[in-house]
């Protein structure tokens, strides 16, 4: 089923994780933001801005998981790109979400 239908700046979708709360969390690529969802009623609840476009992927971590960290890519863009967005292909890591990730599940093999 379709759970949230992406507005125009926030571009296209790419890595995402899950919160404790059961809430989406995004990462936009091009659209240089990570975006919490509420796959309940469909509507996005918070948007974090991040200093360049290109946001790959977001995950929860730290001792009680409560720090997000966030990558993006800097392959495939020019030297004149680079130059504009100095942040590219840096890893961010986010406090103060007022929410705590999940533990990841590990399988046995």
């Amino acid at each position: 089923r379709l759970v949230y239908h992406l507005e125009k700046e926030e571009q296209m979708p790419d890595g995402m994780c899950i919160d404790a709360e059961g809430k989406l969390w995004v990462a936009c690529i091009d659209g240089g933001r990570v975006i919490r969802i509420d796959p309940e009623t469909g509507k996005r609840i918070q948007t974090v801005r991040l200093p360049t476009p290109r946001i790959t992927s977001c995950c929860f971590g730290g001792k009680d998981y409560s720090e997000m960290y966030v990558t993006s890519a800097y392959d495939g863009l020019d030297e004149a790109t680079l130059a504009k967005e100095p942040h590219a292909g840096e890893i961010f890591k986010i406090t103060g979400l007022g929410v705590k990730g999940i533990p990841q599940n590990f399988y046995a093999a």
